[in-house]
């Protein structure tokens, strides 16, 4: 049975196990809100999608081409992107690469065929998924249930980190250079002669970086300063 008389058959079974509750579309009302990309030239994938998919909270967004993300600014909501590898072939391997940064974007691949290298790589490279047709209601929900919420972490950590590069634009050059120099494990007495200041002052700057950081602990400042990938040069990546 193909995916659309699938989808046909378990639609009001997807109903009723999966239903979501009815709010508005826009994100900034709708914080659940999840948009999964389709090309409009996979036909019969998006077809099957749109019985599948119910708004509002889920969305499905057709798009000229998998290539068409790449012009687009990254998502502000969760997102995957389904593509249909049956007539690109390792195309879509391409496509692929080139979205490797839009961690907020997993991939979902769909084939006719189990084509082991070309899923071994696909995978590697980081795929959410790799379907193969003929597919299942069930297994297409729990693929894009998981690819929500590995987006969800994504944009999450994200956001993470820009609150973090806020905190640390907020410090003085002194500060940071404090900051830096404490999270590579020098001591207070140890810091000051590094920079030349008295170990009362180094004290002072490094609280006031605790507080400008919303650091707990040392332990907790020097995870901060990981993210912010604060190395040798003692600046953000």
């Amino acid at each position: 049975m193909n995916i659309a008389h699938s989808y046909l058959r378990e639609a009001s079974i997807a109903d009723r196990t999966n239903a979501i509750p009815r709010r508005a579309i826009d994100a900034r009302t709708n914080p659940d809100l999840s948009v999964v990309f389709v090309a409009k030239d996979d036909v019969s994938l998006r077809d099957a999608l749109q019985l599948l998919i119910k708004p509002p909270a889920w969305r499905l967004e057709t798009i000229a081409s998998p290539e068409d993300i790449l012009s687009r600014p990254p998502a502000a909501v969760p997102c995957c992107l389904m593509l249909d590898v049956t007539h690109r072939g390792r195309a879509g391997l391409d496509t692929q690469r080139r979205l490797a940064p839009r961690t907020e974007l997993p991939i979902i691949f769909v084939a006719e065929h189990a084509d082991v290298p070309l899923i071994v790589q696909a995978m590697k490279a980081g795929a959410a998924e790799f379907l193969i047709k003929p597919l299942k209601s069930e297994a297409v929900l729990t693929a894009l249930r998981e690819a929500i919420e590995r987006s969800r972490a994504a944009l999450r950590a994200a956001a993470e980190l820009g609150v973090l590069l806020s905190r640390y634009a907020s410090l003085t050059a002194r500060e940071r250079d404090v900051m830096g120099s404490v999270i590579c494990g020098l001591l207070n007495k140890q810091v000051g002669a590094e920079l030349g200041i008295s170990e009362v002052t180094v004290k002072r700057h490094r609280g006031r970086v605790m507080r400008k950081m919303g650091a707990a602990s040392l332990p907790d400042l020097v995870t901060m300063g990981a993210r912010l990938g604060l190395g040798s040069s003692r600046k953000p990546s």
